[in-house]
């Protein structure tokens, strides 16, 4: 895979803007719950300005990465980033903390631009049967920063501040987009025979999610996982200080090792990806998801909870690998913006609609309780699988023709 320039160069941009973000994330979380006295409800704005953009503006970002070049669509994306985080800096010099959300705000904006622009690099330039092993990959590197993500955040933010950790995201996100350039010349793109107006093509691209079965329920199962990890999502810091007694700092080694057991799981699926369906992927991650979630809220022991965030870290590979694996071999490339596009909406917009209650249910019930209602839902989205399982054959993508 890596003599793939393609691939190479995707990878080394991926793993510069993964630590820019974790950086920046991190800051900003140690950042508000100092400010905030670790207040619930602005803990999860901070992930709601994270994935809000990506129920708005998915759609619209994956309808626009089928129309323009990929490449120059991903650099400057990356170019705007690093322009943000700057002007962010200069703005809370002067003003508020709250200066920082409109930063990851804007940051998710335009990621809804730049990853369906990859998604359609990698569908065009890589051979199907090397596809899932290709998300491995990606799942692999993500679970790689997963591991060294907090530590660096939490040093560099205890160290040095909130104004050299945005400093430092910058520099990385200028950093992914020179090394984009390096990615061969898109192709010139070719005449279709389809209406070539913006809206026209966002409707065909939900057209063709709507006609094609597995993606249909794909989007069923997006719809519930998506509040399911939405409500816990921003409460983890809690787990640390409430169930386990702990600090807010102590949330790195959880995730730590959720992220190492994320890295192994993945280097493991990626050695099976062409004998499992990834339908089978999925809903075995959804079950384990069911029984860690449910452990994490009801533990109160430092020892079961990295052993449940630990078992969660191995199989959490197989959702990610899953997902992206049947969007990928279930859609031309002409279509893989607008079906990332018509999906992403569905968990991320859910997963907003979590996050946003996510604090106020926490605060009027318990965490437990939370953590009880998200287990529920995990396993509510495997069972919307069942009938994908019962298919024995390859995954196939529809044809823009039967999409109409």
């Amino acid at each position: 895979m890596f003599k793939n320039p393609y691939i190479r160069t995707i990878i080394a941009s991926n793993a510069l803007l993964n630590l820019g973000i974790w950086v920046r994330n991190f800051a900003i979380l140690l950042y508000v719950t100092d400010l905030t006295h670790n207040d619930p409800v602005y803990v999860s704005l901070i992930s709601v300005a994270e994935f809000a953009p990506i129920f708005l503006f998915a759609i619209i970002g994956g309808t626009f990465a089928d129309r323009w070049r990929p490449k120059r669509t991903m650099a400057s994306c990356d170019l705007l980033s690093a322009a943000s985080i700057f002007i962010v800096l200069l703005a809370l010099w002067y003003g508020s903390w709250q200066v920082l959300l409109l930063s990851t705000f804007f940051s998710a904006i335009l990621s809804q631009f730049s990853q369906p622009s990859a998604m359609k690099i990698l569908k065009q330039h890589v051979a199907p049967e090397q596809l899932q092993g290709v998300m491995a990959l990606f799942q692999s590197l993500m679970a790689l920063f997963m591991v060294i993500g907090p530590v660096v955040g939490t040093f560099i933010y205890q160290h040095f501040g909130i104004f050299s950790s945005l400093s430092i995201t910058g520099m990385l996100f200028l950093i992914s987009a020179l090394f984009l350039t390096r990615i061969p010349q898109d192709e010139q793109a070719i005449e279709i025979d389809r209406p070539t107006h913006f809206i026209e093509e966002l409707k065909e691209g939900i057209r063709y999610v709507w006609n094609n079965r597995t993606l249909r329920t794909l989007g069923g199962t997006f719809t519930i996982i998506g509040l399911a990890v939405g409500l816990i999502q921003p409460l983890m810091v809690f787990v640390a200080i409430e169930n386990l007694g702990q600090d807010k700092e102590f949330l790195q080694w959880p995730l730590m090792a959720n992220g190492a057991a994320m890295l192994l799981g993945g280097g493991l699926i990626m050695g099976i990806a062409k004998k499992v369906q990834p339908q089978l992927l999925l809903a075995t991650g959804l079950l384990v998801s069911t029984l860690t979630t449910f452990g994490v809220g009801w533990s109160h022991n430092i020892v079961l909870t990295m052993a449940l965030q630990v078992l969660s870290g191995l199989f959490y590979p197989c959702i990610h690998i899953g997902i992206n694996t049947m969007m990928m071999k279930n859609a031309e490339a002409a279509f893989i913006g607008r079906v990332g596009g018509a999906l992403s909406p569905l968990f991320s917009g859910m997963m907003v609609v979590g996050m946003s209650i996510g604090g106020t249910l926490k605060r009027e019930s318990s965490l437990y309780t939370v953590y009880i209602v998200s287990a529920g839902l995990f396993l509510v989205g495997s069972m919307l699988l069942l009938p994908l399982l019962r298919d024995r054959q390859p995954v196939q993508a529809v044809t823009s023709v039967d999409s109409k």
